[in-house]
């Protein structure tokens, strides 16, 4: 029962989250019936408040938290939020830019390049060996989103997306594919890297890229910047963005150690690893000493001073006997006694031989 009741607070929480959630989509629809162009500054704003919070979360932990991806997204959805927040200024019927109504398609397919690609990043740095440094990827996403938003707004160089009374080109409805493969890649990295996430962070990042997919592919369809198919586009871009929140926002605040502290857990099971392998050296290491020392105990050597009988010519041993000098010299050394005859002992015991000099 105790169980039950701590998790009651729990599912209240989730089910006022889904329904604020289902209550804000159906405001969002009848405000597209009434306001298209409201619906479309809310949807974004949306998503770029999501995405500045990624990046509060991850620049403000960079200092604790060594998970590289974590730390790579955050980075550059900013870049991806100002992006989509230009594409809202830059949308037909804003009274900003006003010399050409199709800034924001540009715009549109710039930031989502942008951020297939970045997700893609994201799983090399996950694999990688080095730290991330924040300040250098800081600075490259800061000078790639000055790039193209000069191309889009100043140098006027990027291509056509969209076409008063023909619809989306040709290059817009490609780079959404390309897009929409990206996304299936990432698809595919993230089942291969699902260990290195909790199942349900795991699920919630899953289904976030699926709803990416599906927005892309909805965007290939529509002929005007208010139609049915870009309406759709945006509410799974929500979803997206929903799911995200879920996964990383709502993580990182309902369970900041989980975040901060995934790494330092793993960087202990490593450390726990490496002192086991080199215990056991260790311990290898004595055990070859111990061999080698007990080696060396057996090893019989002769040195210092021996008793020698001088008439006899006997070794007196450590217990007090006398030995001959080959019985003591094979006990102690290992050496082998052969017997044999000097010239000067054959001249005197064999004169008969007659032995040169």
């Amino acid at each position: 029962m105790a169980a039950s009741n701590n998790s009651l607070p729990t599912r209240v929480q989730d089910f006022i989250s889904i329904a604020i959630l289902i209550a804000a989509l159906i405001g969002l629809y009848f405000t597209s019936r009434i306001n298209y162009l409201l619906f479309h500054s809310l949807a974004e704003i949306f998503s770029i408040v999501v995405a500045c919070s990624l990046f509060m979360i991850a620049w403000n932990s960079r200092q604790y938290i060594k998970n590289p991806y974590l730390l790579f997204i955050g980075i550059a959805y900013l870049f991806i939020g100002g992006i989509d927040l230009l594409h809202t200024l830059t949308y037909k019927g804003m009274p900003i830019f006003t010399d050409y109504d199709f800034y924001a398609n540009q715009l549109w397919i710039g930031a989502r390049y942008m951020e297939s690609i970045t997700l893609l990043l994201a799983f090399a740095y996950l694999y990688a060996d080095k730290p991330i440094r924040p300040y250098s990827v800081l600075a490259a996403y800061t000078v790639a989103t000055g790039l193209l938003i000069a191309s889009v707004l100043y140098w006027k160089i990027f291509p056509e997306c969209f076409v008063a009374g023909a619809g989306l080109t040709p290059f817009k409805k490609i780079s959404e594919y390309i897009i929409c493969l990206i996304l299936l890649f990432n698809i595919f990295l993230l089942t291969r890297s699902r260990e290195k996430f909790e199942p349900k962070v795991y699920h919630l990042l899953l289904w976030s890229i699926i709803c990416t997919i599906i927005s892309e592919l909805a965007f290939t369809f529509y002929v005007s910047n208010y139609g049915f198919s870009n309406l759709v586009g945006h509410y799974f871009k929500i979803f997206s963005f929903c799911l995200v929140y879920l996964a990383i926002i709502k993580t990182g605040i309902e369970k900041p150690y989980d975040l901060i502290f995934r790494d330092l857990d793993h960087t202990n099971k490593k450390l726990a690893e490496e002192i086991n392998i080199r215990k056991k050296s260790e311990l290898e290491r004595e055990s070859l000493i111990a061999e080698l020392q007990k080696a060396i105990d057996e090893i019989t050597t002769l040195k210092g001073i021996l008793p020698l009988c001088s008439f006899c010519k006997k070794i007196r041993n450590d217990n007090g006997q006398w030995e001959n000098v080959d019985t003591y010299i094979h006990k102690h050394s290992e050496a082998d006694i052969s017997h044999a005859v000097c010239p000067d002992c054959i001249k005197i015991h064999y004169p008969e031989f007659d032995i040169p000099g």
